[in-house]
């Protein structure tokens, strides 16, 4: 959880003033690292995290279920030489289910 801007810019101005690093770590409950790194800031606002790089192209794993819906998460991990969990976590972040269906090859009894 990201700390609101104000606390950001009321601990910078504490600090400008005059004060310590160490007393505005205390006075406004924040660790050093953060206010050293606020400190160092041109703009306070909170940086937009994004998904991190990962070995798996998600956009090519998206085309090849599209093209292969009848292979298993063995087999693909196999083709993209990952760890079957990656296909599986990936998967289940784009909310693609993989649903087989057969042919009814009678009536059982």
């Amino acid at each position: 959880m990201t700390y609101s801007v104000d606390l950001r810019s009321r601990v910078v101005s504490f600090i400008k003033d005059g004060g310590s690093k160490a007393e505005a770590s205390r006075r406004f409950a924040v660790s050093m690292w953060c206010i050293h790194d606020w400190c160092c800031r041109k703009v306070l606002s909170p940086k937009k995290q994004g998904r991190r790089l990962r070995k798996l192209d998600w956009e090519k794993l998206r085309l090849h279920i599209a093209e292969h819906p009848d292979l298993i998460l063995r087999e693909r991990s196999e083709h993209f030489d990952v760890h079957i969990n990656a296909i599986w976590y990936a998967c289940r972040q784009m909310s693609l289910s993989h649903k087989k269906n057969f042919p009814v090859q009678g009536k059982r009894s």
